[in-house]
């Protein structure tokens, strides 16, 4: 596991915000917006996976697209080695383009239908200068090759392939222009379970040998917990809780992380035994979020003051990496 003490940061947001216009209604100063990221601080470390997981609808894949400049955020910003690139124009934003890359869910619609593998592979390189068009069967071969695709596929169409097929095409996508952080939105959710282990054993093996850094955003808990290093918990466009992936899953605090777990089948003979969390009602709105902890609608330790104020992420005892933004519980603990 990678320890974030050894390295500085590749990427760092600070008050990362990002609201949508309500469909329907008009766009002006006082119109209804969706908060879909609303206040999000964190680091990701070079070598390291972060995973992120929450609910639908908590803001985790749009996230994803404000790391790697497919969107602009509302305010806040991400900065790519000390830059920020949320500030950069279309040319600057070229520069870094090739480093930070995307494995969307969804390969069918991430591939476009009226072109072969070959072509798809090949638009990226060539459009930023990785090859010329010497090399480029060579360097095409190469990439199928290390996503375990044989080199005879390269002249088919995307509707050729499976699901699993389907999304080593989209890593290979990905890798083709040589980038240092990889977001992974979901890469796995679509695919049979043998598959998805398949997939997931890809992405570890890739990132040793080119040194990769991951963001793997999800909903399922098994998946993100075998290949990231630490785990940030998404509620309602809020982090609540961010930990090296054993201590968080040793010891989660947040009652909405422990309503996760118990909500998973996790085999973990540590935790058996102990009370469970079971969620009551439907996620808020996130037009109108919820005033003070954005949990406390749902949360059984909820006390008054959790409608009021709006508490931060701290860490769980002084020095740790370990934080969590409930006041309630990490107080019960110091006595």
């Amino acid at each position: 596991m990678y320890n974030k003490e050894d390295r500085k940061p590749l990427m760092v947001t600070r008050g990362l915000k990002k609201y949508y216009p309500v469909r329907g209604t008009t766009i002006g100063k006082n119109s209804p917006v969706t908060h879909a990221v609303d206040g999000v601080d964190f680091e990701i470390y070079e070598g390291e996976t972060l995973g992120i997981v929450g609910e639908s609808g908590c803001g985790k894949s749009t996230i994803g697209r404000q790391i790697v400049a497919l969107e602009k955020p509302t305010s806040g910003h991400v900065l790519y080695q000390g830059e920020s690139i949320s500030e950069m124009s279309t040319r600057q934003l070229r520069k870094i383009r090739t480093q930070l890359q995307m494995v969307f869910q969804d390969s069918t619609s991430s591939l476009n239908p009226r072109k072969q593998v070959y072509d798809i592979l090949a638009a990226p390189m060539l459009y930023h200068g990785i090859t010329t068009g010497d090399n480029l069967d060579g360097e095409i071969n190469r990439l199928l090759d290390l996503v375990g695709l044989p080199k005879s596929m390269k002249h088919r169409y995307p509707h050729e392939f499976s699901g699993g097929q389907r999304q080593r095409i989209g890593i290979a996508k990905a890798l083709s222009v040589k980038p240092r952080l990889i977001v992974c939105d979901e890469p796995v959710s679509a695919l049979d379970v043998s598959v998805q282990a398949q997939i997931l054993n890809l992405l570890k093996q890739l990132q040793d040998e080119f040194k990769l850094t991951y963001v793997f955003i999800a909903h399922g808990l098994g998946a993100v917990r075998y290949v990231s290093s630490r785990i940030a918990i998404m509620y309602l466009g809020r982090i609540v809780e961010i930990a090296n992936t054993q201590e968080l899953f040793d010891d989660p605090v947040h009652p909405y992380t422990k309503a996760l777990f118990d909500a998973s089948p996790i085999p973990a003979p540590k935790l058996r035994g102990r009370e469970r969390i079971v969620l009551k009602g439907e996620i808020p709105s996130s037009v109108n979020p919820p005033k003070g902890c954005r949990f406390h609608t749902r949360c059984p330790y909820a006390i008054p003051s959790c409608e009021i104020n709006d508490p931060p992420l701290i860490p769980v005892k002084p020095g740790s990496n370990h934080m969590a933004a409930c006041p309630v519980l990490l107080a019960e603990r110091e006595r």
